[in-house]
């Protein structure tokens, strides 16, 4: 049953999740930094309110419903949903792709090297 246990954390996808807690808690700072210290203020300025949470108010029988605070967690979503894009998944991306370009041109063998110049040729119409 041990020996169960650590196959089943010395995983690759159990400590790759690991990882990813981990950035994405570290990650989070930053993003609620950009949010509430740059972006929010900025929107009070043109706005006149740093959110959006008293932009519209509905009084009913007693109660206060504030549809503006669905507006700023929009806003808030797409802003974090921003820079995860811009700062984390492209840069992995370019990443990825660079590395399996090396590998392409790695795993290349003899016979690879002679079946394209084989369809290049075939493809320019020569004779072979």
């Amino acid at each position: 049953m041990i020996k169960g246990f650590k196959d089943f954390i010395a995983r690759g996808n159990v400590m790759d999740l690991a990882v990813g807690v981990i950035i994405a808690g570290a990650f989070s700072a930053i993003v609620t930094a950009l949010n509430e210290q740059i972006l929010m203020p900025l929107i009070g300025a043109i706005f006149g309110k740093p959110n959006f949470d008293q932009i519209w108010t509905i009084h009913l029988n007693g109660a206060t419903i504030l549809p503006g605070t669905l507006i700023t967690a929009l806003i808030n979503f797409l802003i974090i949903a921003a820079a995860l894009y811009f700062f984390v998944v492209v840069p992995m991306q370019k990443m990825t792709k660079k590395d399996e370009v090396e590998e392409d041109a790695a795993v290349k063998t003899d016979e690879t090297i002679l079946l394209e110049e084989i369809r290049d040729m075939m493809k320019a119409g020569r004779q072979l």
